[in-house]
């Protein structure tokens, strides 16, 4: 069955000056999935974002949403977390929110408000200014800004910022719900484990171009597993070992391409008593700790 393309990125570039931000990048997101964008500081995440949201225009390049090009009627199918808080701080959470809810044309507003309120555990802070909220509580006012009018595609970038880890549980599990709900969700965030857990598939831009691309299975077939050893006595460095992280009691040893994890148990019990042994496939974050340090 073929996927729906909500959105269709083509040779996406972008210069300021003379330093390319965006160079060449192409990629799509179908229709009900989780999508992770990824990258570090200044790799040009954020600037994609506004580019796809006609904030920013590309100097080359096509974009498709929803199977066109970008209009203002699209713009009630999008909901969008920017990077930077853009709330009235001398207002209360309930003005703010009608504020954004009119700004959308949201029928029956205050209920939405309220059932979002709820969801997010703020219910009770409703009369409140937003200035006397934590920078927390600001996040989830901010989020429900995003989701008030039901958008089909909603574009967030970093909305774990600034919350403890019951919160980002909180938004992660909404995320999750709204995605079956067969809502589409691009997830800009440096939170590698929450991608990990989350995401359907993932970009990675850095310096401005693509560097990883496709499901996180995909990705990791392309990064040889590591080894896991409990160990009695003094770790020595074997050959068929190009780095080690030692911990005392426990070491992780990143293999050389075309080594038999097999023969470096040999080794090993040569050197220690080995109590035990396990191959580990590379996190997210290794992955990106790697791609990006050897850039």
């Amino acid at each position: 069955m073929m996927t729906v393309k909500i959105l269709d990125v083509k040779e996406l570039t972008k210069r300021f000056d003379t330093k390319i931000v965006l160079d060449n990048i192409s990629f799509d997101v179908g229709k009900g999935v989780l999508f992770g964008l990824l990258g570090p500081n200044g790799a040009g995440k954020t600037t994609m974002i506004r580019i796809i949201l006609d904030i920013l225009r590309a100097d080359h390049g096509d974009i498709d949403i929803f199977g066109r090009k970008f209009d203002d009627a699209l713009k009630a199918r999008i909901g969008y977390l920017p990077e930077e808080r853009g709330l009235y701080q001398k207002i209360t959470v309930f003005e703010c929110l009608k504020y954004f809810a009119e700004l959308k044309e949201v029928k029956k507003s205050d209920d939405k408000i309220d059932f979002w309120l709820h969801k997010v555990k703020l219910y009770d802070y409703k009369r409140k200014k937003i200035e006397e909220l934590s920078k927390g509580m600001q996040q989830k006012v901010q989020l429900v800004a995003a989701f008030i009018h039901n958008p089909e595609l909603l574009i967030l970038d970093e909305p774990f910022s600034g919350l403890d880890p019951l919160n980002t549980k909180l938004i992660k599990d909404i995320l999750v719900d709204l995605k079956r709900e067969g809502k589409t969700i691009i997830l800009s965030t440096h939170q590698m484990d929450q991608v990990e857990r989350m995401c359907d598939r993932i970009l990675m831009i850095n310096q401005g171009k693509r560097v990883l691309y496709g499901t996180l299975a995909e990705i990791k077939s392309n990064y040889k597993e590591s080894v896991v050893v409990e160990y009695e006595g003094k770790l020595k460095r074997v050959e068929g070992v190009r780095k080690v992280n030692d911990y005392g009691k426990y070491a992780e040893l990143s293999l050389e391409e075309d080594t038999d994890p097999q023969e470096i148990l040999k080794r090993l019990v040569e050197v220690v008593g080995v109590l035990r042994f396990e191959l580990k496939a590379p996190s997210l974050n290794e992955i990106f700790i790697d791609v990006v340090e050897n850039a």
